[in-house]
C-alpha cells in the first residue's frame, strides 16, 4: 500500500480522531501503528488482512521487538480503533486480541533536599518551569502550554485547561514562585509587543534568535483564518478573531524564535519540551543524584510531599487532575515511612 492509497487511510485515522477530540499524540501514536502495521504485513491494506493479522503483528511486537507492555497495548488499542472506527470492520474477537500485563511500578521521587539540588543547577526558563512542576504538581506540556490568562497572582491559582484527557483543573501557584513569574511575564510582554509592531509593520522576517532551542505547538496548524499571533484551538480563531494577538492569550513561556506556519505568517510559539528536559537531566547529572529522575519526577514528588505534610489524599487527587482516587494511591507506597508507611521491627523494637 502505497502512494495515495496510504494517503488517504491515514487522512481517514487523522479524521476520525479529530472528530472525537483526541490529543495530538494520540492522534500521532495511531497513525504511527497503522504504519507499522501495515508495513509488516508487506504493504497490504488493512481491510484486507483477517483478524489474525493482528494478532501476528502484536506478538511480533512482543516477542522480536521486545516493546514494553504499555507499548504493546497502545498499538493494540490503536488497531482496534482503526478497524472499529475507521474501517467500520468491528473485530469479532476483539476479546481475544493479545493485552500484555503491565507491571505497576513505584514511581520515582525526590526528597526536599534533592529537589532543592536539582533546582539550583539550573537557570533562567528552565528552572522556573521545573520549579512549577514541582510546586504546582503540573506535567510538562501542562506548564509549557500555559497561557497569561491563566495564571491568576491574586487567587495564587493556575488554570490547567489543557490537561490530559482533555480535563480543566485548578492547583495552586506557590507563593514563592509568583515575582519571578511575575517579572518573566513583564519580559514576555516586551517580545509580545515586538511581535505586534513587526506585525504592524508587515515584516515577515524572525528577529535574531534568542537561542538555538526548537519550538513546537499543541498542534501544527495555524488558526482557521490564516491570521497571524498565537496558536489557537479549534474554532476559537473564527469566536474570537482577534484574541491570537491578544496579550491575555499569549503563551507564559513563548519560543525564542517565531516560527513560519504558512506562506506570510509568522507564528511565536510556546517553548519546546526537549529544552527543560535536556536542562534537567544536565542539572541531575551535575547533582550527583543516581535516581532514574525527568521532569515528570517534580509531580512526584510534589503528590508525595503533599501527602506527607498530612493533606488529604483526595485534595491531592483534584490537584494532579486524577480521575481515579487509585491513581494517586501509588503515592502512598512512596511515603518517608518506609514501606508502605510500616515501622520496621529493627526500628521499634532493638536498642
Amino acid at each position: 500500500m502505497v502512494g495515495a492509497v496510504s494517503e488517504r487511510l491515514v487522512s481517514q485515522i487523522r479524521r476520525a480522531i479529530r472528530a472525537r477530540h483526541y490529543s495530538r499524540r494520540t492522534e500521532q501514536a495511531y497513525v504511527r501503528w497503522a504504519r507499522e502495521y501495515v508495513r509488516y504485513h508487506g504493504l497490504r491494506h488493512p481491510a484486507e488482512l483477517q483478524e489474525d493479522a493482528v494478532t501476528r503483528f502484536l506478538t511480533h511486537l512482543a516477542v522480536d521487538e521486545r516493546v514494553s507492555a504499555s507499548t504493546q497495548n497502545q498499538a493494540a488499542s490503536a488497531l482496534l480503533f482503526l478497524y472499529n472506527e475507521v474501517l467500520s470492520r468491528p473485530m469479532r474477537r476483539a476479546a481475544e486480541i493479545v493485552r500484555a500485563r503491565e507491571p505497576t511500578r513505584v514511581p520515582v521521587v525526590l526528597t526536599p533536599a534533592e529537589v532543592s539540588c536539582v533546582l539550583s543547577r539550573m537557570e533562567g526558563t528552565d528552572r522556573l518551569v521545573a520549579s512549577l512542576l514541582y510546586g504546582s504538581g503540573l506535567r510538562l506540556l501542562e506548564a509549557l502550554r500555559l497561557r497569561v490568562k491563566d495564571v491568576d497572582f491574586a487567587r495564587g491559582e493556575i488554570v490547567v485547561r489543557d490537561a490530559k484527557g482533555g480535563r480543566q483543573r485548578v492547583t495552586m501557584l506557590p507563593r514563592r514562585l509568583a515575582g519571578e513569574l511575575q517579572r518573566h511575564l513583564a519580559r514576555v510582554r516586551l517580545v509580545h509587543d515586538r511581535d505586534r509592531r513587526a506585525l504592524g509593520s508587515g515584516e515577515d522576517a524572525p528577529e535574531p534568535a534568542a537561542g538555538t532551542e526548537r519550538s513546537r505547538g499543541p498542534g501544527h496548524s495555524a488558526p482557521g483564518d490564516g491570521a497571524e499571533g498565537v496558536w489557537l484551538p479549534g474554532a476559537l480563531p473564527r469566536k474570537l478573531p482577534h484574541a491570537a494577538v491578544e496579550w491575555p492569550w499569549q503563551w507564559v513561556f513563548p519560543a525564542a524564535r517565531r516560527r513560519r506556519e504558512r506562506v506570510g505568517s509568522w507564528r511565536r510559539l510556546h517553548r519546546h519540551p526537549s529544552n527543560v528536559q535536556r536542562a534537567v537531566r544536565r542539572a541531575v547529572l551535575e547533582s550527583g543524584i543516581t535516581k532514574r529522575a525527568s521532569c515528570h519526577t517534580f509531580r512526584h514528588s510534589f503528590a508525595t510531599h503533599l501527602l506527607e505534610s498530612g493533606y488529604d489524599i483526595r485534595t491531592v487527587q483534584e490537584l494532579l487532575g486524577h480521575r481515579d482516587v487509585r491513581t494517586t494511591m501509588i503515592y502512598t507506597h512512596v511515603l518517608n515511612r518506609g514501606g508502605l508507611g510500616v515501622v520496621s521491627p529493627m526500628d521499634r523494637n532493638i536498642q
